[in-house]
């Protein structure tokens, strides 16, 4: 069997080097000379799986090690009788921990507000359901909005009172461009202006979620905190940008090691259940242990003496703002600041519950 695979995807020779010959390739480059002979492609989101990569090749499934889909043609592949599988949820616990980690950094004071902070999350999906319960276990308030979701453990308010309630807002959602509720530029002038100037915004989801052009005259106008790890026209970043976001980061929202591997155990077992294959691994035998800090401490305390340990955000913001070069962060910088990503660990992996 052939596999071709992003060199980016962690553990891949462990969980799929029994099942054939295994090519990796650059994820963004990916072109139809590279799968026309291929039994299977393993790729993430850089990839644009659609019908000219796919069509007339040998390929029988295409798994996706992330959460969204907004980068697979799911109509060409099935068009083509292609298997398909992503890996929904599979960095949703990194994502809360690093929107969580955002806002200590910025205010770290708000670790013991209790009540009288408010995060406002749009998107309750996986995501958002899991940054929900981290802030829950901190003792802010919660609230959230999701037309397609419904929680009885998150109190959920129109989208418009979200702005005004909200004390901090996290977007959790997919990029769609049509129907209702589409999420294209939901974020634009209109939008940012009902915020109050000292609302937090962080983007961890898509970034042509929010409006680019519109962002930087807002923060330019109010001072806003604001965080981002996505951008509209990624993987190139300008220069105006940068100098008025708070905080920036590669892309890496989502890069625990744990995450990572899940989302490759995820398209793996899909995999097997396409070919026959039993699925007999599981990527914790391939983790080092980490000292327990969390166990027998107050979590609240833990976190706030232990924060940069588990992960020091500015890092990554310092890395990514040193790529900047003629007025823009190019396409080669950006791509390798994510290819040799350090993973950070979950914070179960040190005795968090």
């Amino acid at each position: 069997m052939n596999i071709v695979a992003d060199e980016n995807l962690a553990f891949t020779d462990y969980f799929f080097a029994e099942f054939g010959n295994i090519e990796q390739r650059a994820g963004r480059t990916l072109n139809h000379t590279d799968v026309v002979d291929c039994d299977a492609l393993l790729v993430r989101s850089v990839t644009q799986v659609n019908a000219d990569l796919i069509q007339n090749t040998a390929l029988q499934f295409v798994g996706s090690a992330t959460i969204g889909t907004d980068h697979l043609d799911i109509a060409a592949l099935e068009q083509q009788h292609i298997t398909w599988a992503n890996a929904a949820g599979c960095n949703a616990q990194a994502v809360a921990e690093y929107v969580v980690t955002a806002l200590l950094t910025l205010q770290p004071e708000r670790i013991h507000a209790g009540q009288d902070f408010c995060l406002g999350i749009v998107g309750l999906g996986n995501v958002g359901t899991r940054l929900a319960r981290l802030a829950q276990r901190l003792g802010w308030s919660v609230i959230g909005t999701d037309p397609f979701v419904q929680h009885k453990d998150i109190q959920q308010v129109d989208f418009d009172e979200l702005l005004q309630q909200a004390n901090a807002i996290s977007i959790h959602l997919p990029l769609t461009t049509t129907g209702q509720y589409a999420t294209y530029h939901l974020f634009n002038q209109s939008v940012l202006q009902q915020l109050p100037q000292n609302t937090i915004l962080i983007n961890s989801a898509r970034g042509s979620v929010v409006e680019e052009a519109a962002l930087i005259a807002d923060i330019q106008q109010t001072g806003r905190q604001v965080v981002l790890d996505v951008f509209e026209h990624e993987p190139v970043i300008c220069e105006q940008l940068l100098n008025v976001v708070t905080i920036v980061t590669p892309h890496i929202a989502g890069y625990s090691l744990e995450g990572k591997a899940r989302g490759t155990q995820m398209i793996y077992q899909e995999f097997c259940q396409k070919f026959g294959f039993i699925a007999d691994k599981h990527f914790d035998s391939q983790l080092d242990s980490c000292p327990q800090i969390f166990q027998g401490q107050d979590f609240k305390t833990t976190l706030r003496q232990h924060l940069s340990t588990f992960y020091d955000i500015r890092r990554d913001d310092a890395a990514l703002r040193a790529c900047l070069k003629d007025g823009f962060i190019e396409q080669k910088a950006f791509d390798h600041l994510r290819k040799t990503y350090p993973l950070r660990r979950e914070w179960s992996a040190y005795g968090a519950e």
